[in-house]
């Protein structure tokens, strides 16, 4: 019998390291890695010259549907994570509407991502004093895990949890085998700083980076990591914007805290000085630091104390981006089709960060953290998600394909261009010499923990 797709002549970025090998695929999984496939297949791709990486698995993506479709959807999201060698991502709670805080609202964002979601996803449930009570019933419905702000979400229908809330949703999730995710920012820091800065008639952008200074970060993920410890829950410290917290992480890890850090790539590619001069497209909540930051978290991702890197993508329709008060613009970034272009740009090629700790990074650890089985990783038996990436070509990001196309990233050259994504062996997007082309056809499947605990 035929293979379905034989990836012929690629470097295969492994756990292990990059390896020359052919890759085989039948009925959507890798059933061979080896030199010279010698096998009939329905499809061949002639991968030389180009390295194939795992899927990238976006564990924090704000595709807002339903309800808020016309700030991003599962459409134009998915089109954009696979522009940029995505193949699975979770989608956050709080910007669809409802937000996603009982099985009514799971059932209905689970039905719109199987209805137009190109890739593979799972569904964060969120962590609020409005549905303490639901979080048994949302664990059943196959939640990845549950999501809480500790400041303000800039939602009111989805409020920040209190102490109590954050403690007694980790002691739920504990008895579940879920991760809770945290937005770790003091809202007692970041409200009283921001009410005196507004009161004071400070609005612009420098104003607005002072109300959040590291220490809000650092003492919001030291009470997480606090009830993670006492509860024994899984915690995941999101966005994670100074080394500070990243080491805080790493710290209580050494004692034995199930605790992962993740932070984005606009930590790692901006600094507070491009956010001067771009303005509202980068700003967010824990806003973008100094240069010295981010040296800092480029050091702690290549040395491993950095699980994961997720891109935040969080945008927001023109309206809402502009205005002369910096602090009622809309936080969020769009992100989702450039997070493997700055690991590889800012990570391999200006800071010599191995492709397989990249490939970590944006597949293998998120995979293993919300338990998405076949996920993640080039190895026999797993889902033949695939980035085929011309490493060593330079290109300027012009091509956008998010909703709005509002993406800072617009204009920036980097090193290493995808130029195909599979999902289960199926190809969803190549980039063509006459621009992009999207296979219609994919569709993506929800995404549930596997059984093992967390």
């Amino acid at each position: 019998m035929a293979l379905d797709l034989l990836v012929r002549g690629g470097t295969l970025v492994t756990p292990h390291g990059p390896v020359r090998a052919d890759l085989a695929v039948e009925d959507g999984r890798i059933v061979s890695l080896a030199l010279d496939v010698f096998a009939p297949a329905r499809e061949e791709i002639d991968a030389t010259g180009l390295h194939v990486f795992p899927g990238v698995v976006d564990a924090h993506v704000h595709l807002n549907e339903p309800g808020r479709t016309h700030w991003e959807g599962f459409e134009t999201g998915t089109r954009a994570l696979a522009a940029g060698g995505a193949t699975s991502f979770l989608d956050m709670p709080l910007n669809s509407s409802p937000p996603l805080l009982d099985a009514r609202a799971f059932a209905e964002k689970r039905a719109h991502g199987e209805a137009k979601s190109r890739l593979d996803f799972g569904l964060w449930g969120g962590l609020t004093p409005l549905n303490l009570t639901e979080l048994d019933e949302l664990a059943a419905c196959g939640v990845i895990g549950f999501k809480a702000f500790m400041s303000h979400s800039g939602l009111d229908e989805f409020p920040a949890a209190d102490d109590v809330t954050l403690f007694e949703g980790m002691r739920a999730a504990r008895r579940a085998g879920l991760v809770v995710a945290t937005h770790a920012e003091s809202d007692a820091f970041t409200r009283t700083l921001s009410q005196v800065a507004r009161e004071q008639g400070r609005a612009g952008v420098r104003d607005y980076l002072a109300s959040r200074p590291p220490v809000t970060e650092a003492e919001a993920v030291g009470r997480a990591i606090l009830f993670a410890e006492e509860t024994g829950a899984a915690l995941h410290l999101v966005h994670l914007s100074t080394a500070r917290g990243v080491a805080l992480a790493a710290e209580a890890r050494g004692r034995g805290v199930d605790v992962t850090a993740e932070t984005c790539p606009h930590y790692l590619h901006w600094t507070g000085e491009d956010v001067e001069r771009v303005g509202a497209l980068l700003k967010c909540a824990p806003p973008i630091r100094d240069a010295g930051t981010r040296e800092a978290l480029w050091a702690a991702l290549k040395a491993g104390r950095i699980d994961t890197v997720g891109s935040d993508h969080s945008p927001a329709p023109p309206e809402l981006k502009t205005g002369e008060d910096f602090f009622a613009i809309w936080g969020g970034i769009s992100g989702a089709q450039s997070t493997l272009n700055v690991l590889l740009e800012g990570g391999y090629w200006q800071r010599d960060v191995p492709l397989e700790l990249i490939a970590a990074a944006s597949s293998l650890n998120p995979a293993r953290r919300f338990r998405l089985g076949s996920k993640g990783a080039l190895r026999l038996g797993a889902d033949a998600d695939l980035a085929l990436v011309r490493l060593d070509e330079t290109f300027t990001l012009t091509e956008l394909h998010d909703r709005h196309h509002g993406n800072p990233y617009r204009g920036q050259s980097f090193r290493g261009r995808v130029q195909a994504t599979y999902l289960r062996g199926q190809r969803v997007f190549a980039q063509l010499p006459g621009g992009a082309i999207f296979d219609e056809s994919v569709r993506g499947q929800l995404l549930r923990p596997t059984k093992e605990t967390a």
